[in-house]
């Protein structure tokens, strides 16, 4: 497969699962496939097959062959006059079939240049003993070269995309899919013995709840190489550290987010109950999780965090923050004609860093970080100058701030793309005039805000009140509103983060149109939990204060550090 319209069939086999199935029914008189691979968990299979050593005595060195690589399937059976035992038969027809299909699937891979192959069907179904089994013979036939890759719901992976196929043909490309994670179920458990309650509640089915998003979701134009972009900066399947640790940061979280849900919704009596229910949900998610970080696929922040969200949904808390967002939007209002007077009054040079300054410190101020949420909940009057106070002094932890003062001497970007992230003072005494600024010295700026509620971030219908306020007081934007310079746009999400491969549509078409040579991506959520690392094609700016002390720890900072990232355009890989 090379793209959603760009495949070809280059090979299969007959033997497969339902060989494993029909040979199992005969060899054990065991009809159930689900019993087979439980009777295969607990065999030898070293009493049915030949193995090398049965040979040679030994390892067979001079070839490189180890004494316990197996010779021959089913080789004993031919000779030894005892029974055997249904779980060896099973084990030993278990290991037949998949290393069969591993060394198939790594001949087909090398033919091809193939470095990546996903397995697929019935027969695998996220049972561990089938997967080790396939990623033992992938890595043994291939030395580690390729990597043998499983998916989640692949026993119905043929229903999902008939299903998906049928849902486009009536009305072609106008929405995406995203995984509902609230409704959908993880992977079994390692051992069907663990837990054997999960399998029998289930039986052999998973759930997969997708929404079917409002618009067609798209790649940034601008980003350098698409088919290699991840966005997220940590994997917490492969660090466990880092995972022991958020999964305990979002547990101890939970508490608050509940008390926050019900707080948000104070004249509905059965609020407390549906919180309850969603922090069951949630907390029952983590403990998963903690068990099968891969239950769900990739494990990252921003999946979490994603998930937190899905299930606030669920039990009907769509914006805890409303209140919240208003409070402060209102208190920041007031203060803005005053922040673009004191502004205006700098030297350039003084006002670049300011403004800069006041990105980072309104950027501070962000219900979704522990350090910060207790601060406001303590002290609502938390001012913006506190804010500029506690920021970290220059040089910052990642300080590229010279490079872009050095920049804004040459000529002004024709248009820059803003990736804003909270409401309040963050959005209106902190991203208003620094993008203000941008409009004077002539360039367009696209505002991209989330397309729905998540955390206290700005949503882009919110953000057009916002904006067509501050115009009534500030004759900049006003024009800029008015002469179209200035547009507001959504992202196409509802994540505290964000993916630079799903983005709306509408958002992609006016970038290109644009010409954007800059995109500015602010907030932990959005500039370090995702896209750290990721290589555009132009000129990026990523600005964010650490808000928690274990992060900042690991970056080699300390609480409220700065992230100050300034990259002139990649292109080719040149700077």
């Amino acid at each position: 497969v090379e793209s959603e319209d760009k495949f070809e069939r280059i090979g299969g086999s007959s033997i497969g699962g339902g060989t494993f199935w029909g040979l199992g029914a005969l060899l054990t008189k065991t009809k159930r496939f689900d019993e087979l691979l439980q009777l295969a968990s607990k065999g030898q299979h070293s009493s049915v097959d030949m193995l090398v050593k049965d040979i040679y005595g030994g390892s067979y060195g001079y070839l490189g062959l180890t004494g316990d690589l197996i010779a021959s399937s089913f080789g004993k059976s031919a000779t030894a006059d005892k029974e055997f035992s249904k779980e060896d038969m099973a084990k030993s027809l278990l290991h037949m079939i998949s290393n069969d299909i591993g060394q198939l699937a790594c001949l087909y891979a090398k033919l091809h240049n193939l470095s990546r192959v996903y397995f697929g069907g019935f027969f695998i179904r996220g049972h561990p003993v089938t997967m080790h089994t396939i990623t033992y013979s992938i890595n043994f036939f291939t030395k580690g070269e390729v990597q043998a890759l499983f998916l989640r719901h692949e026993g119905y992976l043929g229903a999902i995309g008939a299903f998906l196929k049928g849902a486009e043909e009536d009305n072609p490309n106008q929405y995406s899919w995203g995984e509902n994670y609230a409704g959908s179920s993880g992977l079994m458990s390692v051992s069907p013995d663990m837990n054997p309650m999960q399998r029998a509640r289930s039986g052999t089915f998973d759930m997969l709840e997708m929404d079917r998003l409002e618009r067609q979701l798209v790649n940034l134009p601008l980003l350098q190489d698409p088919s290699s972009y991840i966005p997220d900066t940590v994997d917490l399947i492969e660090d466990a550290q880092a995972r022991e640790y958020w999964l305990y940061c979002f547990e101890e979280a939970l508490d608050g987010v509940v008390k926050r849900a019900v707080a948000s919704q104070p004249d509905i009596p059965e609020a407390a109950e549906r919180a309850e229910k969603f922090r069951q949900k949630y907390r029952h998610k983590l403990q998963t999780l903690r068990h099968q970080p891969f239950a769900y696929g990739s494990l990252t922040v921003r999946s979490l965090l994603d998930t937190r969200e899905h299930c606030l949904n669920e039990f009907n808390f769509p914006d805890p923050y409303s209140k919240i967002k208003e409070r402060e939007n209102d208190i920041a209002l007031k203060y803005y004609q005053k922040a673009v007077k004191s502004l205006e009054e700098l030297s350039w040079e003084d006002r670049q860093f300011a403004l800069v300054r006041g990105v980072l410190a309104g950027n501070v101020f962000d219900w979704g970080a522990k350090a910060v949420s207790e601060v406001l909940e303590s002290n609502p009057e938390f001012g913006f100058e506190e804010a500029k106070r506690r920021l970290e002094e220059r040089p910052w932890l990642i300080d590229s701030f010279d490079q872009w003062l050095e920049r804004l001497k040459g000529p002004p970007h024709r248009c820059a793309l803003f990736f804003v992230d909270n409401s309040g003072v963050d959005i209106i005494l902190g991203v208003m005039p620094f993008v203000r600024e941008l409009l004077s010295r002539g360039t367009e700026v696209v505002l991209a805000s989330n397309s729905g509620p998540a955390l206290n971030d700005v949503t882009n219908s919110e953000l057009q009140i916002l904006t067509e306020r501050i115009a009534a007081m500030d004759p900049v934007i006003e024009s800029a509103l008015r002469e179209d310079s200035l547009t507001l746009i959504q992202s196409g999400s509802s994540s505290p983060c964000l993916d630079l491969s799903r983005l709306d549509k509408v958002l992609a078409m006016v970038v290109r149109e644009r010409q954007t040579d800059l995109v500015i991506i602010e907030g932990m959520g959005r500039a370090i939990h995702t896209n750290y690392y990721a290589m555009l094609s132009c000129e990026s700016l990523k600005m964010a204060v650490i808000k928690n002390s274990w992060l900042a720890d690991r970056l080699g900072g300390k609480l409220f550090s700065v992230v100050f990232k300034f990259l002139p355009s990649c292109v080719f890989g040149h700077h």
